[in-house]
């Protein structure tokens, strides 16, 4: 039963609409700073977000699911960097919905949407 208890309450992946998979590369490339790799399967493009042990996820292809209202809020770790990657929102198309606020003893967030329209939280555990 332990072994259960260690996935409970863990994202282990997401994906996350776009209507332009190259612009949304683009942004998560420079807003996050990782590797996104745009991919091929079945004829059916997309791109995953660099990631390890399977906690990761990509970005597909589906205008129509993109919300900026709607839907979970996924919290995107930027670690140590947090000032820096809200600076780079709107050079990339994006838009700060929130400002950097602490979030109690979980470290500090800001609420954003990307170059495509999704609301999303950028996270930093650390200090800024």
């Amino acid at each position: 039963m332990s072994d259960l208890n260690t996935l409970h309450n863990r994202v282990v992946w997401f994906d996350i609409p776009v209507a332009d998979l190259d612009r949304a590369i683009s942004f998560y490339e420079r807003v996050l700073a990782i590797e996104v790799d745009k991919q091929s399967f079945d004829g059916f493009e997309f791109a995953t977000l660099a990631h390890a042990e399977g906690n990761g996820g990509c970005l597909v292809p589906n205008a129509d699911g993109v919300s900026a209202t709607q839907g979970p809020l996924i919290y995107l770790n930027v670690d140590g960097r947090l000032e820096e990657a809200v600076a780079l929102v709107e050079d990339q198309g994006g838009s700060v919905t929130q400002s950097i606020h602490q979030i109690g003893p979980y470290g500090q967030r800001a609420v954003i949407l990307d170059c495509e329209g999704n609301r999303l939280a950028l996270h930093s555990s650390l200090s800024m």
